[in-house]
This record gives C-alpha cells, structure tokens and sequence, in this order.
C-alpha cells in the first residue's frame, strides 16, 4: 500500500461499548497495525441529549484491556485534535456556511411540528420517507418572513436531484445509488452542533483519514458522504462496509441474544485475549481450520480480502468454550492474578481481604480443567476460603450408608490421615483407597462422606488436590466437625 494508513475509530458515548461497535474498532486496529499505520480515535460527542455518563472512559477503558492502542486520539494526543467533536463546533460551522454561500446547502426553517405533519402524509400516501425540499428554493421574501423564527433553523445539504452515485467499497466491489432517492439530509443542527454526515466527512478529511471502515449500516449513508466530500473538494477515502452481526436466530444482535455490552462480558469472567480472537472471527478468517490467534498473529494475517460480505452469527456458546480453551492454557500464576479480583469480589465479607497469591496459585490447578469463565471459580472454591461450612448430615451420609456408618468411616480416616507421613495426592490415594476396602465400603462411599467433610458439597474439584490445599491439620479439624454433625 503506497500511501500512510489512517484509520479511526470513533465511538459515540451514547452507551457502553457493544460488542459490533467493538469488533469494528478491532478490525480497524489489525489494518492499521498490519500497514503499519496509524489507528486514531476520535469521541463523536455532538448528540448532547444522549450521552451517557462514564461512557467515554469506559469506551476507552475497554481498548485498552483488550489490548488495542492508539497512536492519536484522547490520553494519546496528536496532531489533528482536539479529538472530541464537541470541541470542533467551530469547523463544522465554517464547513456549513461555506456551503451556503456556494449554493450548495440551504438554511431550512421548518417546525417540528410541520415535519411531523410532512411524515404523516408521507406514510398515508404510502410514500418514501424524505425532507419534502419545502425551504430547498426560498428566496426574497418568503426567506426573509422564515428567517423571523431564525432560532430554529437547520442547514440541509443540497442533493443531486438526477444522476446517481457510485463507490468502490474494498468489501463489496462497487456500490451504486440513484440520486433522486437521496434525502436534502440535515447538516447543521439548531443547536449548532452537526449531524454525523457532516462532522464525519469534516474530521476525516483533517485528520486525513485514509479508509473509513465501517458497520454494513451505514452504506446506505456513504452517498451523502460522497457528495459531501465533493461539494467540499476533498479527497475521498476508501470505503469498507463490515458484515453485519446476527444473534443465533439470524435477527439483529441485541440484548435478548445475552449481554453485548463489552463491559458486560469482561465482568461475567471472559479474557480479553478470548473476545479478542472471537471477535477477529466475526466476518474474517484466514482458511476454514485454524480458529485460534494471538494478538501478533491476527496482525500479521489480517487482511479486508478475507473478510466475508455476509452477516457473521455471534454465538455465545463458541465464546464460552474458546474462553474456557484460553483459561485452559494459563500458567497457574497468571490464572491465580486473573482469579483474585473475582474472588475478592465475590466471596464473603468474612473472609480476609487481600488474598493471598500463593494460596490461590495452590488453588488455581484445581479449577482450571472446569471453568469456562473466570466467574466461575467462587462457586467452586469458596470453601478452602472458609474458617467454618454450613452443612447437614445429608451432605455426609451418601447411598446404602447411614450415619453411624459414615462417622465410623470418618473416624477411621482420621486415624490414617493422622498418622500419614506422605500428604501428597499420591500418598492421600495409597492410603484412603484401601481403607474403603478395609470398611466394607466403595471408594466413592468413603470419598464423598470426605468430600462432605471437607468442603460442605457434593461437587467439587478432585478430592486429593483440595486436601492438599487444605492441608493436614484443616482437614483434620473439618473430619472432626463432621464426626461431630452426626453425633
């Protein structure tokens, strides 16, 4: 590629970061990394009635855990800013008026009221939704009667009435649109603030943004854009339509389909490298095999030939078996670090915070083979966190056993663990196994009256690998309160 990549992501902090609005700026990322270029965000601010607070630095705080850089845009700094729109009012000013002046666009001085009106023929008459050009041609007086009510004013862009527009988009091949069909679309608001058309076409010529790639949705707008571009005498970019996401039922991702908020996933216990890899094969892929990437090989790889023009399936059960693959694949020191927040989240108030690191690499081995997500791990070892278990004698006495059987099979294992030399998982086995035999009983009678002991459950990770946990005296201790529950 001889010119310099630039490409942006520019979110609107309308909302916590979805997963499709995720995946574009992912998308955008690999091709500037992969060019060698330059990935910029920029805050798409101007729609005041619908921020939301926090959302900005939630936007910002989700590129950053999965990985994703920028080398220009908010905390980055850079040579086009300022990087959010709403400290560009001034450029988008200029650009409006100028196109006034040129004829190109015009001031609109219709109601709400008289709009709503407009539509509501529009749609008794079964027609095309669209601005009806009322103010497109005012001029003398009828302007200067309009321009009485100037505060309420917009300022639409002038489209071609006849002739159509076309568009090489990198994904699609070539995109065609009949003028005529084109709204006379608002540029400027009354508020001063833009639309998306304007301020989009305005920043990205500044900042030379050379591909815009983009959500499938807005193909439908890039005529408007294409015009605009004209009309300004600006260089186009290239243009590059992503596919769609669709929930399993093959209807728009939404909430219905499970969480799509990005904030929502990474607190259930998914890893950033997980979501990273899954959404990279949301439209892309390098061949029909090979499904997992690092971070390095997704930049190496990437390329808009090999993403898909049709609608990719987000499916959240994938999602939970390639995050359980990664977890799978941690070393136990770095699956302890991931762990402890949740744990410390989640477990009671009673147990003492921090945590200690040590104890939980001990713990991490344990659960590793089981979890899907990290969320996962609370429920499954709560109890080695606890100084006391709540639980029944139905937790103890297992099938074809009753409670003098289970407290004198406890009893004896508390005599042999006492007087065991080698606490291993190895030694523990060479010991209980044959002690069930001794007592008449399966191994599984024997190990699950000392899982009840030990931990208050009936499923739990391997019994020899809590004990070792636990340790000696604990176990100890838990077989005597157990002895003590069925007496």
């Amino acid at each position: 590629m001889k010119d310099k990549v630039r490409v942006r992501y520019a979110p609107s902090p309308t909302g916590y970061p979805h997963m499709g609005n995720i995946r574009s700026a992912l998308f955008n990322w690999l091709f500037a990394r992969h060019h060698g270029g330059s990935f910029i965000v920029r805050i798409e601010d101007t729609d005041r009635a619908r921020l939301v607070e926090g959302a900005t630095e939630s936007i910002l705080d989700s590129l950053k855990w999965l990985g994703m850089d920028w080398d220009e845009g908010p905390q980055a700094g850079g040579d086009y800013g300022p990087y959010f729109q709403s400290e560009r009012k001034e450029f988008y000013r200029q650009a409006a008026e100028q196109l006034v002046s040129q004829g190109k666009a015009y001031y609109c001085y219709c109601t709400p009221k008289r709009l709503e009106e407009m539509r509501a023929e529009q749609t008794k008459n079964k027609l095309p939704p669209g601005y009806d050009k009322h103010c497109r041609e005012l001029s003398g007086k009828d302007a200067t009667i309009c321009q009485t009510d100037g505060a309420g004013r917009v300022i639409r862009f002038k489209s071609p009435l006849e002739g159509k527009t076309s568009f090489t988009d990198l994904i699609r091949d070539e995109v065609t649109f009949e003028n005529a069909k084109l709204d006379d679309f608002v540029i400027l608001k009354s508020d001063g603030f833009p639309t998306y058309h304007l301020a989009s076409i305005i920043d990205d010529n500044l900042m030379k943004i050379s591909h815009v790639l983009r959500a499938e949705e807005w193909i439908s707008s890039t005529p408007k854009h294409i015009q605009l571009y004209e009309a300004m005498g600006y260089d186009k970019p290239q243009f590059a339509h992503l596919p769609m996401l669709l929930g399993a039922d093959r209807s728009k991702l939404s909430k219905r389909h499970g969480a799509v908020s990005l904030t929502d996933y990474r607190q259930q216990g998914y890893l950033p490298e997980a979501i990273l890899n899954f959404l990279a094969l949301l439209g892309w892929a390098l061949d029909d095999k090979t499904e997992f990437f690092s971070q390095k090989e997704l930049v190496k790889h990437f390329s808009l030939e090999r993403v898909n023009k049709t609608a990719a399936i987000f499916n959240v059960e994938k999602l939970e078996w390639m995050n359980g693959v990664y977890i799978r694949n941690l070393k136990p020191d770095d699956l302890a670090a991931r762990l402890i927040p949740v744990l410390e989240r989640d477990l009671p108030a009673t147990v003492k915070r921090p945590l200690d690191k040590d104890y939980v690499v001990r713990i991490a081995p344990l659960v590793q083979e089981r979890i899907k997500t990290l969320n996962d791990v609370t429920e499954l070892t709560d109890f080695l966190f606890l100084d006391k278990l709540d639980y029944g004698t139905d937790m103890l006495i297992g099938k074809k056993m009753d409670a003098a059987i289970t407290r004198g099979a406890l009893e004896a294992a508390q005599d042999k663990i006492e007087a065991s030399v080698d606490f291993s998982e190895e030694g523990l086995e060479n010991t209980l196994r044959p002690l069930a035999e001794e007592l008449g009983l399966k191994a599984g009678q024997l190990f699950g009256a000392l899982r009840g002991a030990f931990t208050g459950r009936k499923v739990t990770p391997p019994l020899f690998g809590i004990m070792l946990v636990l340790g000696k005296e604990t176990c100890l201790k838990r077989i005597r309160t157990a002895i003590n529950i069925l007496g």
